[in-house]
């Protein structure tokens, strides 16, 4: 399931990941906050938290994660990804080679930081 994070700016959306994330909740809930915000500001920080409650992605999850990456292609300003699981790390680490804008790795317990970081002007 993906949870929206709630008291962020207005510039900036949020998630968490709990339990397993299916495409289902990128299709009913990611994919449409980040379209509505890409056609309103053109620009998305993101904030994408998958902490200790998240157990993983089914196969359609992935997919649609790759490709809501490569549809916004221009769109991402700033994406931090919180987590400590040391194969989304490696993934994150991968994908900052070839996204454009600003993508940052945080660990669970710097979750405020990359809040902070997301909400800077």
């Amino acid at each position: 399931m993906i949870e929206v994070i709630e008291g962020l700016p207005d510039n900036v959306l949020g998630f968490k990941a709990i339990g397993e994330v299916t495409g289902a909740d990128y299709e009913d809930t990611l994919i449409p906050a980040v379209l509505a915000m890409s056609e309103r500001l053109h620009r998305v920080r993101l904030l994408y938290v998958l902490g200790v409650e998240f157990t993983g992605f089914d196969a359609k999850a992935m997919v649609e994660d790759a490709m809501l990456g490569v549809s916004r292609y221009t769109a991402w300003e700033r994406v931090a990804v919180v987590t400590d699981e040391a194969w989304l790390r490696l993934a994150v680490q991968a994908l900052h080679l070839i996204m454009p804008g600003h993508l940052r790795l945080f660990s669970n317990q710097n979750l405020p930081q990359a809040q902070a970081w997301l909400s800077e002007v």
